[in-house]
This record gives structure tokens, C-alpha cells and sequence, in this order.
């Protein structure tokens, strides 16, 4: 399969569709919950991609490289 070159941005912007951390962004789920699926096996498809992608990037400790593909918050 040919890389996406919006997954990491992909991460940074989809919500987890289903579970006990629905609507929590991808890159914004806890490595405790990444390292269960990681057990029990990824979903198929685009998601378990997704997945699959940041517990990699969790695990070897790459999180700030998404800082500048998050959504930009505004300060008050």
C-alpha cells in the first residue's frame, strides 16, 4: 500500500469513531488504549492505519513532530 501523505495530518484531525474514547482525536488517545488494540489487533482499513500510526509514533516518543499539523488554537 502506498503512503498517505495526509496520514499524519489525518491523525492530528479524525476523532475515534466508536468506544470508550469516541470523539477523542487520533493523536490524542492515551498509549494505555493504542497498547490494548495493539494486544487485540488493530481495526482493518483506514482506521487501524491511523492507529497503527500514532501508537508508533507514541512509542518512540515522536508526538512533537505533530505540533505543527494540530489545529491551531486560538488564544484569548
Amino acid at each position: 500500500m502506498p503512503a498517505d501523505p495526509n496520514l499524519l495530518l489525518l491523525v492530528t484531525q479524525m476523532p475515534m469513531p466508536f468506544g470508550k474514547y469516541k470523539g477523542t482525536t487520533i493523536c490524542d488517545l492515551p498509549v494505555s488504549y493504542l497498547e490494548w488494540f495493539e494486544q487485540k489487533g488493530f481495526p482493518e482499513g483506514k482506521l487501524g492505519i491511523l492507529l497503527q500510526t500514532i501508537y508508533e509514533i507514541k512509542l518512540n516518543g515522536l508526538e512533537h513532530l505533530l505540533d505543527p499539523l494540530r489545529k491551531p488554537r486560538y488564544k484569548r
